[in-house]
């Protein structure tokens, strides 16, 4: 049995949003819930899920959706280095201040 998982309200809110913009996505493309389902590989019940942003579904689950419906390309890119604009600075703020470079006669030489 798994452990009971309490996300943030922040996590509640994002997951009810993708599954809203899933549901939406899936009636733009005027699929019915089996066709996405079995095209990912789930069942009826859990797209129902997903599409009510429930916490509890494996983002595995997920990905498969949004693969069936062609909207994966995007989801590789949430945590790129591109948009991580903490990471960044974080990074940055940890270059040294200085770099020592070799000059032509061996010495090192202050830069």
């Amino acid at each position: 049995m798994s452990t009971p998982h309490h996300p943030p309200a922040a996590v509640r809110r994002a997951l009810r949003k993708l599954g809203a913009d899933i549901h939406d996505a899936r009636r733009r493309r005027r699929l019915p819930m089996a066709v996405v389902a079995e095209r990912a590989f789930t069942s009826r019940s859990t797209l129902q899920r997903i599409e009510q942003g429930d916490t509890a579904v494996g983002i595995g689950i997920y990905a498969a959706v949004l693969h069936a419906l062609g909207l994966l390309e995007g989801l590789g890119d949430i945590a790129d280095i591109g948009r991580d604009l903490v990471g960044q600075s974080l990074a940055s703020a940890e270059l040294p201040k200085r770099t020592r470079t070799r000059g032509t006669s061996g010495k090192i030489a202050d830069g």
